[in-house]
């Protein structure tokens, strides 16, 4: 059950209540009698306890993997003529020599 905090605007008085969601809010003052209590509405205080609540925990500290260098870019195009497909190098073989006794 949350617990709200209260203020009279009549006296001052500081209030703080825990109460349901579904309970009325007080409106009359227990210190002076006075229908001025006003709910006091401030800043929520939540604490994140553990792993995984920052965009950095769910990542290694190995950044290898990442993508941190540019994407290569392709060459600049040639106006000279396309290179004639490769042919296998021809290899000379030794004749065979024979000698005559």
């Amino acid at each position: 059950m949350p617990t709200y905090q209260y203020q009279c605007d009549a006296c001052g008085n500081p209030l703080e209540v825990v109460q349901s969601f579904s309970d009325d809010a007080l409106t009359i003052c227990p210190s002076c009698n006075q229908p001025k209590l006003k709910k006091v509405y401030g800043s929520v205080g939540v604490v994140f306890k553990g792993s995984g609540f920052y965009k950095t925990d769910s990542r290694s500290s190995n950044t290898s993997g990442s993508t941190s260098t540019p994407a290569a870019t392709p060459a600049a195009a040639t106006t000279s003529a396309p290179a004639a497909p490769s042919t296998p190098a021809k290899t000379s073989t030794p004749a065979a020599t024979t000698s005559a006794n």
